[in-house]
């Protein structure tokens, strides 16, 4: 239970909406409507995200105009961009995939572990020597705590180092990346990951607690703040390093905000996604977020 001062309110704006032309015809399926996910910047400027239901990635420049980078047949659900510039996707039903942004080609990295295939994997994040880290949710939750973090090593090594996590989602380091944050969406939580001097998860404990409907997407700012999307709610919470929230940001349109990326000449601004609602919303926010692998 907190007890401290409100967090303090921000507002939000819509930087970009998808295009007339992206979006299916009225007569197609619910199941076949736009739902975007995983914003990542790369060093140009262009916001890539993905969409989940219709197999796409899209790219965004940054005067907001939109094209299809990729489109198969998959469901991409999250995306990082690599140091070479290379794009790597955690697709709910094919795994690890990797994308060529010049081509449109996307090939397997890996489909599965010792164990089999994936459950469905959701996102991921690259810590600061290479290896990648993703989670395995499927439809894991309060009823089976079987959902997986995993490290996938420079060196072509798959480590599992949670294999209890009721629906693990979004990832981030803190600063020093001797812990992991991992939202655990039907929990609503956020768990907090020690990590030994050889890597693996120690001391799992509980980082904030909040109320239905869970977390998704995470991100870290330059003091070690938590962001933590909230979708179903269409909030964004800044968190302290202890826990305390700090600000609270509003969505102007939908309440599907489920990812965000810092981005921005000095990466002050924060790019929200709006799933539903296909928009990319922006906040100014008083503190930069920490550069990612993809512009370190």
């Amino acid at each position: 239970m907190y007890f401290g001062p409100p967090p303090t309110v921000i507002e939000t704006e819509v930087f970009a909406s998808i295009p007339a032309k992206l979006k299916p015809s009225a007569s197609e399926p619910r199941s076949r409507r736009n739902f975007l996910e995983g914003p990542s910047f790369d060093r140009e400027g262009n916001l890539y995200c993905v969409d989940i239901r219709m197999g796409r990635v899209y790219r965004i420049s940054p005067s907001a105009q939109w094209d299809i980078a990729a489109e198969y047949d998959g469901e991409p659900n999250g995306l990082k961009i690599d140091r070479e510039g290379r794009i790597f996707i955690a697709d709910r039903r094919k795994g690890i995939l990797m994308l060529d942004a010049q081509s449109g080609k996307v090939e397997t990295v890996l489909e599965g572990s010792s164990k089999g295939r994936f459950k469905g994997v959701n996102d991921l994040i690259f810590a600061k020597n290479g290896d990648l880290y993703f989670t395995d949710q499927g439809t894991t939750g309060l009823h089976d705590p079987t959902g997986c973090v995993y490290r996938y090593t420079t060196g072509g090594q798959l480590d599992c180092l949670m294999d209890n996590v009721p629906s693990p989602n979004g990832l981030v380091f803190n600063r020093k990346e001797n812990e992991l944050f991992v939202a655990v969406t039907r929990a609503s939580a956020v768990w907090r990951v020690p990590m030994d001097q050889a890597g693996a998860a120690t001391k799992v404990g509980l980082f904030v607690q909040l109320f239905s409907p869970g977390p998704d997407g995470l991100a870290l700012d330059e003091d070690g703040n938590v962001v933590v999307t909230h979708p179903g709610l269409g909030l964004v919470w800044v968190f302290s390093k202890r826990g305390e929230p700090l600000y609270q940001v509003k969505s102007c349109a939908g309440e599907m905000t489920t990812n965000i990326a810092y981005g921005g000449e000095d990466r002050k601004t924060l790019y929200i996604v709006d799933s539903k609602q296909a928009n990319i919303l922006i906040a100014r926010m008083p503190v930069a977020g920490k550069a990612m692998y993809s512009h370190s």
